[in-house]
């Protein structure tokens, strides 16, 4: 048998092993933190966000606000020569509430909340071709030592327009991939934020009241703000109509930007109805849905008590698209949602999804009528409860109010090799592609024709809001080390789908 080691040398020999181990630990920090500052320097760059031209996808400085009417959460933007955010608290200007229309002005300075904090890949368009809805960092043309983040949406060789607010490529409407269009949906109403003093002041000289109106004798009841029962009603369908004169209407505004020029706004008729429905009974005769007016056509969207889920054009009472689910169990809420947008009409009953493609063409939905009112229709019959209603429009790209611009409506722009055209999603206020007026700068005397974005001037794709403003943990604390976790999100752009 071994003679066992001294317990002085076992101490020894234990110690070295301690030491060894938390080199071995230093040393892996070490190699950690040299590899992420490599990756950080070569691979992934971080930027902030300057200005508000890309909101409220990301944001640049801004103040935060809770509507005082109805307590709903939205951003303004704070702008200045430039760019700085003020350290001590200053007096916002007038807002606007996007979902009840409550004209805010403050009367208490506050903090202003600095620009989100992106990552971005640097060099990724050095190996992969960039995608349409990509959102991008590139070199501004006109002032190639400051950079420029907007949504790309025109690629080499494709003539772009807007018209009526969406994108065209090549006389077709692009169509959005999914995860984007959820980010760009903006509120027009919410019932679940009703004002605590109905009666208030809006831009049109009407006083607040509640949107939502029976439609002639239609026999819904409110029981409180976000919920709408039916009783005892079935084989007939009762709406339950929006009134846009009562509340927010469709114009193509943004509570992000000032509010002095709301009703000379375009009206956007790409729209999304969203809510939870609930049935009381088994009786023949339930039905649930939806319709909604673009211009002169009027969609309707139904599920009916033998599980049948149809889209139909409503004034011709034709049925475009149709498939039988099985329906939820009484008392079992489910949401449901339908959407008219970029000519394509989308009808979601919980897990259950029917769509119906109206053509690419300008005129396939329709002719356009700038200014025709669109309508939002909650439709039932049978014991049925509805709650957690909104109604959202879809982003809306403008093509008016600065003189002839690029890829406006009568002004297409085609794109030659190696140009890509860009635009801000907050678009009455970005000084995107739309708007450039004077030549790129290149290298060697070079230029670009005014409105592209030239291939060598890519710098990164942006995909995530790593450090969006965060909070003081009290209020005297100078630094805002409180991290707003809640918007801490990726950055969604083009698919392989949509190309």
């Amino acid at each position: 048998m071994a003679d066992k080691k001294p317990d002085s040398q076992n101490k020894k020999n234990g110690k070295r092993d301690a030491v060894t181990e938390i080199a071995n630990i230093f040393e892996e920090l070490a190699s950690a933190l040299v590899l992420a500052l490599l990756v950080i320097g070569f691979v992934i760059q971080p930027f902030i966000i300057p200005t508000g031209s890309m909101a409220e996808t990301l944001k640049g400085a801004h103040f935060r606000f809770c509507c005082p009417q109805c307590g709903y959460y939205y951003e303004r933007d704070y702008t200045n020569e430039n760019n700085q955010v003020p350290g001590q608290k200053i007096y916002p200007p007038t807002s606007r509430c996007p979902s009840c229309g409550f004209y805010y002005d403050p009367t208490e300075p506050v903090h202003v909340a600095k620009g989100d904090k992106i990552l971005a890949l640097k060099f990724q368009y050095q190996f992969v071709e960039p995608k349409r809805w990509d959102v991008i960092v590139f070199k501004n043309p006109m002032n190639p030592a400051e950079n420029y983040i907007k949504r790309l949406i025109g690629k080499p060789g494709e003539k772009v327009e807007i018209i009526d607010g969406d994108i065209y490529i090549n006389d077709r409407i692009e169509r959005k991939p999914p995860k984007v269009q959820n980010e760009l949906w903006m509120v027009i109403y919410n019932s679940d934020y009703a004002p605590a003093h109905p009666y208030i002041r809006l831009y049109n000289g009407h006083n607040w009241e509640q949107p939502l109106k029976n439609f002639g004798d239609s026999g819904w009841k409110q029981v409180r703000n976000n919920l709408f029962t039916l009783s005892g009603m079935s084989g007939r369908e009762h709406r339950l109509v929006y009134d846009s004169s009562a509340g927010n209407d469709f114009r193509a505004t943004y509570a992000y930007d000032g509010v002095g020029h709301h009703g000379l706004m375009p009206v956007c008729t790409d729209l999304m109805v969203e809510f939870y429905a609930e049935f009381g009974d088994e009786h023949p005769g339930r039905s649930v849905g939806a319709g909604l007016r673009k211009f002169q056509r009027y969609y309707k969207a139904m599920v009916n008590d033998e599980g049948l889920m149809t889209i139909s054009r409503g004034d011709r009472k034709e049925v475009l698209a149709s498939k039988t689910i099985d329906l939820p169990k009484v008392g079992e809420p489910v949401c449901v949602k339908f959407s008219n947008v970029d000519h394509l009409l989308t009808f979601e009953f919980g897990d259950e999804q029917l769509s119906c493609d109206l053509g690419t063409a300008a005129g396939d939905a329709g002719p356009v009528l700038p200014e025709a009112e669109p309508e939002v229709e909650i439709i039932g019959s049978g014991e049925l409860a509805v709650s957690h209603i909104a109604v959202y429009r879809d982003t809306y790209y403008l093509s008016q109010g600065r003189g002839e611009g690029h890829a406006i409506q009568g002004h297409p722009i085609t794109l030659a090799q190696d140009e890509f055209f860009a635009l801000g999603d907050n678009s009455p206020a970005s000084s995107d592609g739309r708007w450039w007026d004077k030549p790129g700068i290149g290298n060697n005397g070079k230029f670009y024709r005014p409105g592209v974005v030239p291939r060598e001037y890519l710098v990164a794709k942006a995909f995530v809001v790593f450090w969006p403003s965060g909070f003081r943990p009290f209020e005297k604390f100078p630094f805002r080390i409180v991290p707003n976790v809640e918007q801490i999100r990726l950055i969604y752009g083009g698919s392989d789908k949509n190309q």
